[in-house]
């Protein structure tokens, strides 16, 4: 059964069919690898099982509903998810959980971000503010999807926010009144020193709680900004300076990925006076060149790249930073690819204090904050700890340079023979991109110990998942 056909439609079909559960809930929790708190959430004696799936009728991809739900085993002992857990602050401004939006569209009016607080946001990052005339290109968007149109890769050449400063300010004035106790982060970005310290200055009394220096943006048709400035520490440092002298609210760098070593950016905002840094930006990107020079026009542009593809480069980044000996003791707020709160942990157990989110909510709205906050909130405690915070860095420590690998055992693939269907695509990626370590035998494969080295690349290319590690560490035959 795969819930990745489910279209998580706005007020599923499924739904309005039941009048009984919440099928669209829980087919959601189950696409955003939430098993854990279905089966928190369900009973053992389901009001569903009688009945005709009429769920299953009303469904337009004829999605077996009844089937993936009544495969979830019930948890005998329910826990009470406590959302405390979750708070932590934001240089030492208290946030109700870790997610916020990310500078973007999705934190561009006062509407959206009021749907997002309500839905469960601790807060939001508005769409970079500037004293340019923002006049966005159409079309901006471009994608590379999975099968299922699952949105893996995602570009953008969206540039700032195109409202004037004076309806900035009055967005920023009356979302602090209406929503007092949601944290309001507002990126800005100037041209040169003076911009800086006039919008660092203006903001101080806006509603504000904290400011993020947008050195990252790789859409910029002006130079001297975005991402052309957070490629050169020592104007990420000036910039910073100058915000310093004229701003009374804490503020963090937004860096660029575009970089070789993004802790030079980091310790150069650190020394100029940032509460913190933010990674990652969007990653300069082309997609869909034009290959028939035939009619004689042949455009395309570099764009920000982002989304799941993204993640390990997000990853790697987080890790250093974490590890920088100034960045490192500062607030991070991470971003790149979080879509579950299993992304977010990991960016956390790196040691992030706060995730951002833009591509996910993007492609599936607002309403992904409930997974992410159950998700998390019900794995801290299930485990133990009192707050998210205890788990900060927890694994930054295992992360490790690749020469000081145990290179002496090997941990040897395992073949579940009920799952394999015989399609034979580990035999063949093994013998074209392996260590011809897998013979067929009657129509299935079967591995040959003495050639394996234990790459696992069968396990990432079998499709029906009858492949898994064995993670038995076997010690290397000596020469």
């Amino acid at each position: 059964m795969n819930v990745s056909q489910c279209l998580l439609c706005h007020d599923g079909a499924c739904k309005r069919a039941c009048g009984i559960l919440e099928p669209d809930r829980i087919l959601r929790s189950l696409y955003f690898e939430n098993e854990e708190v279905v089966a928190n959430r369900i009973d053992e004696k389901l009001p569903c099982l009688d009945c005709d799936r009429r769920c299953e009728k009303a469904c337009p991809e004829n999605v077996k509903i009844f089937d993936l739900i009544t495969s979830i085993k019930p948890k005998q002992e329910k826990i009470k998810i406590d959302y405390d857990v979750l708070k932590t602050d934001f240089c030492g401004i208290p946030l109700e959980n870790p997610f916020l939006l990310s500078s973007s569209v999705v934190a561009s009016t006062y509407d959206m971000c009021a749907r997002a607080f309500e839905a469960g946001w601790a807060g939001a990052a508005f769409k970079t503010i500037c004293l340019m005339d923002i006049v966005e290109a159409s079309p901006r968007f471009s994608a590379i999807s999975s099968d299922n149109k699952r949105i893996i890769g995602f570009k953008n050449i969206e540039q700032l926010s195109d409202h004037t400063l004076v309806e900035n300010l009055h967005i920023f004035a009356d979302l602090k009144r209406n929503y007092p106790d949601k944290f309001l982060l507002v990126s800005l970005m100037g041209r040169n020193e003076e911009e800086w310290a006039y919008l660092a200055e203006i903001l101080n009394d806006s509603g504000a709680d904290a400011l993020e220096l947008n050195f990252s943006c790789p859409n910029m048709t002006e130079g001297h900004t975005g991402s052309d400035v957070g490629q050169i520490p020592e104007l990420v440092e000036k910039y910073c300076r100058v915000v310093k002298q004229h701003s009374k609210l804490p503020f963090i760098a937004k860096l660029t990925p575009n970089v070789t070593h993004i802790e030079e950016s980091a310790q150069a905002a650190i020394k100029g006076g940032a509460d913190g840094v933010a990674a990652i930006n969007t990653i300069k990107s082309l997609i869909e060149v034009d290959i028939d020079p035939t009619d004689g026009v042949v455009k395309a542009s570099i764009g920000g790249y982002s989304g799941r593809a993204v993640k390990p480069i997000a990853l790697r980044f987080i890790a250093e930073l974490s590890k920088d000996r100034l960045s490192g003791k500062h607030h991070i707020s991470a971003m790149g690819g979080i879509e579950t709160w299993k992304d977010a942990m990991e960016f956390i157990a790196l040691g992030a204090d706060s995730v951002q989110v833009t591509t996910a909510v993007m492609q599936y709205g607002y309403r992904i904050i409930d997974d992410l906050k159950d998700g998390m909130a019900l794995y801290l405690q299930e485990k133990g700890f009192k707050s998210v915070k205890d788990i900060r860095r927890s694994t930054i420590k295992g992360i490790v340079p690749t020469d000081k690998l145990d290179r002496s055992y090997i941990i040897y693939p395992k073949f579940i023979r009920e799952k394999c269907v015989g399609c034979q695509r580990c035999y063949i990626s093994c013998m074209d991109g392996g260590h011809q370590a897998i013979r067929i035998e009657n129509g299935k494969p079967l591995l040959d110990p003495d050639k394996c080295v234990g790459c696992h690349l069968c396990v990432l290319v079998c499709p029906k998942q009858a492949i898994v590690s064995s993670n038995i560490k076997v010690p290397k035959k000596k020469n």
